[in-house]
């Protein structure tokens, strides 16, 4: 792999956490997954986001840089390549979304400081699914806190994604859309994604496309951004 770290998002429930890991352990790859459901306000945060959100975002936020700072520090010699489920820059998407515009304004402030230490992945791949097939998927997994999760909600993340990648004009971001891709059972689908993590694109947006099975023109309407 020509990247040393790539970061795999999207939506919630489009995949994230199985395509990492699964070529994390074909590839003798890094792994460093989000500790999400360790998070004690996440499922209080679902039945009653007004009281919740401010102190959940806070916690992510920590979390998660606790986890990046200690597991992109320690480098490890047996390994080709480091990939993660996820990438600081999310814990200010999800704020925007759900935090009120003073509580906002503070966290933005503190991200701002946290994002300085940490180092930005040399290739961020953002799954595309639409709307849809994710809640089906959120559907399927059936964690009880996600069940009660709005399709605006679905789409407000989905847009906050866009705008934060239509911002990054200095970071190599590859946008593959599976909405005709099954990585976890067809493995020519999952090859070819992995295929196209190992290309050389240029900084800003670049957009997949795969001729299984059936075309993924590249300029889909849908992924425009």
């Amino acid at each position: 792999m020509r990247y040393n770290f790539i970061t795999i998002e999207g939506n919630i429930g489009t995949g994230k956490t199985t395509l990492a890991s699964k070529i994390a352990a074909d590839l003798n790859a890094k792994l460093i997954l989000e500790q999400f459901e360790d998070n004690a306000f996440l499922a209080k945060f679902y039945e009653d986001p007004g009281k919740y959100a401010f102190p959940l975002e806070l916690s992510f936020l920590a979390e998660r840089y606790q986890q990046l700072k200690d597991q992109l520090s320690e480098q490890d010699l047996f390994k080709e390549f480091t990939i993660s489920d996820y990438c600081i820059q999310k814990s200010l998407l999800f704020a925007n979304i759900n935090l009120a515009e003073d509580e906002y304004l503070l966290y933005s402030k503190l991200f701002s400081i946290i994002n300085l230490q940490l180092p930005k992945p040399d290739l961020f791949v953002y799954l595309y699914l639409d709307i849809e097939k994710i809640r089906s998927n959120i559907k399927a997994r059936g964690r009880n806190y996600e069940m009660e999760i709005k399709e605006s909600y679905l789409a407000d993340v989905q847009k906050g994604y866009f705008r934060y990648m239509k911002q990054q004009s200095e970071q190599r971001i590859l946008i593959i859309d599976v909405n005709n891709i099954d990585f976890v059972n067809n493995e020519t689908h999952y090859k070819t994604i992995v295929s196209l993590l190992d290309r050389d694109y240029p900084p800003g947006i670049n957009r997949a496309s795969i001729a299984i099975p059936n075309p993924i023109a590249e300029g889909n309407k849908e992924i425009l951004i």
